[in-house]
């Protein structure tokens, strides 16, 4: 199954700083000792937008107010951008046919905070999160309900996500039988994780529930090694496949649905 996600490029971004206790509260006799402030804690940036723009995209996210938030490559380019009063940043970027892969952190005074996952630009310039053991977050706009992506490994692990109404209930069946349950969350988002390995090539994937009710046809096969980088970006007859190595050293493959 999925190893347990990391959530850092550890060969691309910075260690965690080290983040001090802080001096020591000062007791006055018969008070009791008054309580630090919470400082070791740094919101993890995150990515809420795309917009193509001629030639460039331009990326728009969140952080903490005043970050310098970093993406990096795995070929170890960077690009940088501050975040404004409000915890707003954005970035351009020249557009691409290719699919680029990038790591995110945000720095304030001595604390690095890494933003969960990888994040995926496809050569149409959508955002997407890959995570580790857990399904891909498409963060563009797209139809209300739908499948978004089913994430599998080479033993069989695989996790179907997308969206549907607000606290529905979803069943989702492999091949005509039903495998397994889950829910919408309170934002309509569902990653829900297979309770039996898919086995390598193709597949029927339903998911019904309420109000909704998608069918698609996916291939399962195995990644094959990855040989000249950390990710690899194909079409597929069901859309965009990326095969991309987990922190843990494993290979994940997403296919992002049409």
């Amino acid at each position: 199954m999925f190893r347990a996600p990391f959530l850092i490029f550890a060969a691309l971004l910075a260690p965690l700083a080290g983040c001090g206790e802080g001096t020591s509260p000062v007791i006055v006799p018969g008070t009791a000792p008054q309580a630090l402030p919470e400082t070791a804690y740094l919101t993890p940036p995150t990515v809420t937008a795309a917009r193509l723009q001629g030639a460039s995209l331009v990326l728009s996210g969140a952080a903490p107010a005043g970050a310098r938030v970093r993406l990096a490559t795995p070929a170890g380019d960077t690009v940088f951008a501050n975040a404004d009063p409000k915890g707003v940043w954005r970035v351009t970027l020249p557009a691409s046919t290719e699919a680029r892969i990038y790591g995110i952190s945000a720095a304030s005074g001595p604390r690095t905070a890494q933003g969960e996952g990888y994040l995926l630009l496809t050569p149409q310039g959508e955002p997407v999160l890959l995570r580790a053991g857990a399904g891909a977050l498409r963060i563009g706009p797209r139809g209300q309900n739908g499948l978004d992506a089913v994430d599998f490994d080479r033993e069989g692990g695989a996790v179907v996500s997308g969206r549907a109404p607000a606290g529905a209930a979803l069943s989702v069946h492999i091949d005509g039988r039903q495998t397994a349950d889950g829910r919408a969350d309170s934002t309509g988002r569902y990653a829900i994780a297979l309770t039996q390995p898919l086995p390598p090539g193709a597949h029927q994937v339903d998911v019904f529930g309420d109000a909704t009710e998608n069918s698609v046809t996916v291939d399962a096969t195995s990644a094959p090694p990855l040989a000249e980088g950390p990710f690899r970006a194909i079409q597929a007859g069901s859309g965009l496949r990326v095969d991309w190595m987990t922190p843990g050293g494993g290979a994940q493959s997403t296919l992002l649905l049409k």
